[in-house]
Formats: structure tokens, C-alpha cells, sequence
């Protein structure tokens, strides 16, 4: 009998420690920049598909997770703005989403495939863990995806606005709330 309860205490010992990490909430941030001065106008997007499977550890869970942006539901808090992006700057080249995937996890930096365009590029991004938060920073220069047309033609439709000077670089950024669940 003492020998099948240390035998019960020694499994419970083991799974006690057995935890599954899955994602709770996602956010996908942008901004961008307008005049001389290089102001900042920023937003997120409103539908994004994320496919990450649980996993045992938040680097696990990251690793292969894929999210899919569709880019007409751009969220800048200005409706008039936010139809000035769809139509002249992303239908200008047909792009209809954003595709990204994490590719891998390091301590303090992530490095996620971008795909826009048709391009696909790495773009290396700042990766800070907060408690259940994990964030991530970087920038992309849509130069590298072939969208300098997109970018003469939502400079052009705000050349007053952006006093005739729209930057090609986008700092972007991306928060996940993970849950745990342990055994």
C-alpha cells in the first residue's frame, strides 16, 4: 500500500508540472509616417486569422504561428482615412491581405516572414515577454515588397496632408496574450 501511494505521489509530482500555452487575444499595429518632420499615424487591423498551435513553452507556441491580415479592415480611429489606405494605397497594387509567419524564436529578438505583394522578406523584430503578454517591434521599408507605387499614390491623394513627403518605412508591431493551462 505505502509503495502505490509514493507511486501516486511521484506521478502527481510529474504532471503537476505540465503546462500548455495557447493564445488568448491578438493585435496587429502599424504607423507610418507623413511630412518633413516624419509625424507618426498609426492603427491596427480588425480581422486577423491567427493559427498557432498550444504548445509547452510561449517560444514553442510562437515558432510556425501564422496570421493572415485582410488589409481592407485597416483601423486608423478615421473612417475617411482608413478608406484613403484601402483604396489608394493598398487596391492601387491589389493587395488584398498580409501574410506573416514566425520563423524563429530567440531570447530577445523574433524573426517573422513577412509576405505582401507577392515578396516574401525576414524581418527581425524586438520580442519582450510580460507576464502573459508577449510583444514584438520592428520595421519593414516597402521598398523591399515592391509597394513604392501604392506609396506615390497615398502620397499623392494626401500630398497636402503629408505635405508631399510620405516615408517608405512602417514600424510594425504585433502583442499576444497567451493563456496557461496546467495540469
Amino acid at each position: 500500500m505505502r509503495s502505490m501511494m509514493m507511486a501516486m505521489v511521484a506521478a502527481t509530482a510529474l504532471f503537476a508540472g505540465e503546462c500548455t500555452y495557447s493564445v488568448k487575444d491578438v493585435g496587429v499595429m502599424w504607423e507610418a509616417y507623413k511630412t518633413p518632420m516624419k509625424l507618426g499615424v498609426g492603427g491596427t487591423f480588425d480581422a486577423i486569422k491567427l493559427q498557432a498551435k498550444p504548445d509547452q513553452s510561449v517560444d514553442d507556441l510562437l515558432d510556425g504561428a501564422r496570421v493572415v491580415i485582410d488589409t481592407k479592415s485597416i483601423d486608423s480611429k478615421n473612417p475617411g482615412r482608413d478608406g484613403k489606405l484601402v483604396k489608394a494605397f493598398f487596391n492601387v497594387q491589389g493587395v488584398k491581405a498580409i501574410e506573416a509567419v514566425v520563423n524563429k524564436v530567440g531570447e530577445n529578438v523574433v524573426d517573422v516572414d513577412i509576405t505582401m505583394n507577392g515578396v516574401t522578406k525576414t524581418v527581425p523584430m524586438t520580442l519582450k515577454k510580460e507576464g502573459s503578454k508577449v510583444k514584438a517591434q520592428g520595421y519593414i521599408d516597402l521598398g523591399d515588397f515592391e509597394m513604392l507605387p501604392s506609396l506615390h499614390s497615398i502620397t499623392k491623394a494626401c500630398y497636402k496632408l503629408h505635405q508631399g513627403k510620405t516615408w517608405q518605412d512602417v514600424k510594425i508591431a504585433f502583442e499576444i496574450e497567451t493563456k496557461e493551462r496546467c495540469k
